[in-house]
């Protein structure tokens, strides 16, 4: 192996080397990312007889049994698709703004 092979060889080692270091920078703010993301995710608690809300998800990561009011019919679903139900909630000191009060910046 002549000199230039060998220093084409040696910057093939010095490339693979940041590129390794590229991949385990990366792997490390994903997990910083994640540990954050996490941290800050509110968990749902819902208690037996508790109304709450259903909206459409595909999701699927935690099931949870729900009966129906109107029919009583059991079903299973993804607990990510439910909100809690807030019975009796009261709007007051509701203010209300006409679209030709609107003022826009130029």
């Amino acid at each position: 192996m002549d000199e230039r092979g060998k220093h084409r060889k040696l910057q093939l080692q010095e490339l693979e080397e940041i590129q390794n270091d590229a991949y385990e920078s990366a792997r490390i703010y994903k997990e910083k990312t994640k540990a954050f993301h996490d941290k800050m995710i509110s968990r749902k608690e819902f208690k037996v007889g508790q109304k709450v809300l259903l909206y459409h998800s595909r999701l699927r990561l935690f099931t949870v049994e729900i009966q129906s009011l109107a029919t009583s019919k059991a079903f299973k679903v993804n607990g990510h698709r439910l909100k809690h139900f807030y019975e009796g909630f009261q709007v007051e000191n509701v203010e209300q703004l006409h679209l030709g009060d609107l003022v826009y910046a130029v």
